[in-house]
């Protein structure tokens, strides 16, 4: 994968077509009466995105493994609570709601006929595709995405942004390093510390007992990072009290494990794909019969239009 220059915008899809289809109602249907509310209400979004942002590169990354196998060896808690069906020898099924299965493939469809990058890689999350086209980006970057953890790859020095929706994509939180601090107490390198220490139940991480938010964001602003943390630990006249140094010397073994596990992966071998905005259909004739089929109207349309101007 070349480096990638210009403004490029980074679509964490399952996050965001997750969101479109909580956020349209289910009543928006094909012609033949199936759903398709995630399906424009994504293409929504991103026609938003396109028109107010002017990206020069777009990359729609996707989960090829939502739940990657190296993470669940390290933490087997990892994401346990949404799986729906395990699979020894691949992936685990994600439990997802019924009238949105259906719907993701039209959706790589559709991205696919329109030009748009879609990138997955076998045995990674979409956060580790980010990660690593973030790695090797030479310009700007604006992550989309409705997931915090990629609140780490926020970089004020490279350009690195988060654009977090608070409401739909038309109110969006431009996540900076200042904004991380206000809230946080951490920039962005020092917030996938901050997560692991605090744990996460939506993801199954544990977290340390009896440290919360606010108190790794003290250790962290007191010690730099974990490893001067667990430096901290061994050192009696470090500043700390005896139940935070107990609680801490007993997470260990989950300390050793889980940066690898929360950290986004930065090398992740990418395809050599186009990631340049494209200004008309790649593949028109497939374009149409999707539009037909599916009653994709106006959403389609006007996306069309806004990347043609």
């Amino acid at each position: 994968m070349r480096n990638v220059t210009g403004r490029l915008m980074l679509l964490d899809a399952a996050s965001l077509y997750f969101r479109a289809y909580f956020g349209v109602p289910e009543s928006i249907k094909a012609p033949d009466g199936t759903p398709v509310n995630a399906v424009r209400g994504l293409l929504d979004f991103v026609d938003r995105l396109v028109k107010d942002h002017r990206p020069d590169r777009l990359v729609a990354c996707m989960d090829a493994d939502w739940r990657p196998h190296w993470r669940v060896e390290l933490i087997p808690s990892y994401k346990a609570h949404r799986v729906a069906e395990e699979h020894p020898g691949g992936p685990d099924t994600e439990e997802v709601p019924d009238t949105l299965t259906p719907q993701v493939p039209v959706i790589e469809a559709v991205l696919d006929a329109v030009g748009i990058a879609r990138v997955g890689v076998e045995g990674y999350e979409a956060d580790d595709v980010i990660g690593t086209f973030t790695a090797r980006a030479d310009g700007p970057v604006d992550i989309v995405t409705g997931d915090r953890d990629l609140y780490q790859l926020v970089d004020d020095a490279r350009g690195v942004r988060v654009l977090y929706p608070v409401k739909g994509v038309g109110t969006l939180q431009a996540t900076d390093e200042a904004l991380l601090r206000e809230k946080y107490g951490v920039d962005g390198r020092g917030y996938a510390d901050l997560a692991l220490l605090r744990g996460d139940p939506s993801d199954g991480l544990p977290g340390v007992p009896g440290i919360g938010e606010k108190t790794a964001a003290v250790l962290l602003d007191r010690f730099g990072d974990l490893a001067g943390i667990l430096a901290a630990v061994d050192d009696p006249k470090a500043k700390l009290t005896p139940s935070q140094r107990k609680r801490l010397d007993e997470a260990r073994p989950y300390l050793a494990v889980a940066p690898k596990v929360v950290r986004v992966a930065d090398d992740v071998p990418l395809p050599d794909v186009e990631t340049a905005l494209p200004r008309t259909p790649r593949d028109p004739a497939a374009l149409q019969e999707l539009a037909a089929r599916w009653g994709l109207g106006g959403s389609l349309q006007r996306l069309l239009t806004t990347l043609g101007s």
